[in-house]
């Protein structure tokens, strides 16, 4: 699932446009993305409340096994870093 301080319309947009067929869930207010640590403290205006690019690995019982983080809002993680975080 894809978790991101976007309202619901605007992921159902952005869903529809690139295809997305995961889950996106909506944390307007960055609740969830507080609670994980990883919001941009250096981004104001609309940009406040905008997460870090950050891929979390989670095991079927609900434990983090991998953390991938960038710093730069451009950044994402390749296909091959997130094989190697699921191995």
């Amino acid at each position: 699932m894809g978790i991101s301080y976007d309202s619901p319309e605007v992921l159902k947009r952005a869903a529809s446009k690139h295809q997305i067929t995961f889950p996106l869930l909506s944390d307007e207010g960055s609740k969830i993305i507080d609670a994980y640590g990883i919001r941009n403290q250096e981004a104001t205006g609309r940009f406040a409340g905008i997460p870090h690019p950050t891929t979390f690995v989670v095991d079927e019982k609900g434990v983090i096994r991998a953390k991938l983080f960038h710093e730069g809002y451009k950044e994402r993680h390749t296909s091959q870093e997130l094989i190697q975080a699921v191995k």
